[in-house]
């Protein structure tokens, strides 16, 4: 069997879908791997590096995916790319299928099988390809240092000859992978660190990390939650006592750090304007969600906006900000998947269409969209969000549930 290591083409995008790492795995498989030139350069994976790991390097993508049964890429591919990829060759990817009907109606009509590496299963078998864990973790890591850059202070309490500095306030609005990461990172720079989730079971995870859990009403929340640990619909009464509650305790804050996604939707708005205003001059908002539209009401995505003194940074694609570590961990995560789906022998892959795992994320296969969830529905469209970054943890959208993102 023959792998494409596909550049990336979109804007913005730094990452790349394979490791000099892990196309050294692939070929002890037996398997043989064309990487297109300059596809890990963003990386800082040189050709050479991939030439030395034993793929070889392909001039284009079209020479690259010349004879490919598997092509690999870190999102979706243009309609360009797949009309370049010869019929029954399948892609795994990052999809983002709620916003990219238009991508699976192409990838049946050519022909190409179409995996969403961000629909994995959050089953105990399927961790080590969780790709929206991995891309979270930093995510939420590069969040808190973004944020240090920008802050005019100092994170932790410093004890001088000339007197105390008092250590950095960091309020994280979300539990997720990227939330605990962003608490993790600003406490271990010596910041005081409180966290909020819709999800009491996060309390937990918060205090287990040195962070206080604030919420204006436990007992409500208790009442609210699933079997399962997620949040239901919260009453009118609840969200309106919540929002004052996190309306007063923003404005305490140096640094705030918002971390909601939903699937397929607008990201959940978590701070207004007014609390924007509120805060003292020279604060950090920190918008994780800003490629959905943002949790918080002033965000421009890619763009760091000044609000009367207060900064919100709304980065995109926060993961390919580290782009030599969020490739390695992708491309782990692919490793990991193709791997265990691949036949030595018979050089096929997948083994088994049925499997649990392969079912949540095939989406395409032989010129028909077989996912259930998106199975004969029409081409949507909806804000972009494909960078991986993580919906987590997911919980109701009417319940301003924390996802996470990347």
């Amino acid at each position: 069997m023959k792998i494409a290591v596909l550049r990336e083409t979109k804007p913005n995008e730094t990452r790349v879908a394979a490791s000099p790492e892990t196309v050294k795995k692939f070929v002890g498989l037996g398997v043989e791997v064309a990487v297109e030139a300059g596809a890990g350069e963003a990386a800082s994976m040189p050709d050479a590096a991939y030439k030395d790991a034993g793929a070889t390097i392909a001039k284009d993508a079209k020479s690259a995916a010349k004879g490919a049964a598997l092509a690999l890429k870190v999102l979706g591919p243009t309609e360009a790319e797949i009309a370049a990829l010869p019929r029954g060759c399948a892609i795994v990817s990052i999809v983002a299928p709620h916003a990219n009907g238009d991508l699976l109606n192409a990838a049946a009509k050519a022909g190409i099988d179409l995996f969403a590496m961000d629909l994995m299963p959050r089953i105990t078998r399927a961790q080590s390809m969780d790709v929206l864990s991995s891309q979270s973790n930093l995510a939420g890591y590069k969040a808190v240092i973004d944020a240090a850059a920008y802050i005019g202070s100092a994170m932790p309490m410093m004890m001088t000859a000339a007197g105390t500095i008092a250590p950095a306030k960091v309020f994280v609005m979300g539990a997720g992978v990227a939330g605990l990461q962003a608490i993790a990172t600003a406490r271990r720079l010596g910041a005081v660190v409180s966290a909020t989730d819709v999800r009491f079971a996060a309390k937990e995870q918060v205090e287990s990390l040195g962070a206080t859990f604030v919420v204006v009403d436990e007992a409500a929340m208790k009442e609210a939650e699933t079997e399962g640990g997620y949040a239901k619909e919260m009453s009118q009464d609840f969200q309106t006592r919540q929002a004052e509650f996190v309306a007063e305790h923003i404005k305490k804050q140096d640094i705030v750090v918002t971390t909601a996604l939903i699937p397929g939707r607008p990201a959940p708005r978590l701070v207004s304007e007014e609390m924007v205003r509120s805060m003292r001059k020279g604060s950090v908002i920190v918008d994780l969600a800003a490629e959905q539209g943002g949790n918080v009401a002033l965000t421009r995505p890619g763009e760091t906006v000044d609000v009367d003194g207060v900064s919100i940074i709304g980065h995109r694609n926060v993961p390919g900000r580290l782009a030599a570590d969020a490739s390695a961990l992708y491309a782990r995560n692919v490793f990991n998947f193709v791997s265990t789906f691949f036949d030595k022998d018979s050089g096929t892959f997948p083994t088994d269409w049925d499997d649990d795992i392969v079912k949540a994320i095939a989406l395409v296969r032989a010129g028909a969209i077989i996912h259930p969830q998106f199975a004969g529905e029409p081409a949507t469209a909806a804000p972009e969000a494909e960078t991986g970054a993580e919906p987590e943890d997911q919980a109701p959208a009417e319940s301003n549930g924390e996802t996470d993102n990347a």
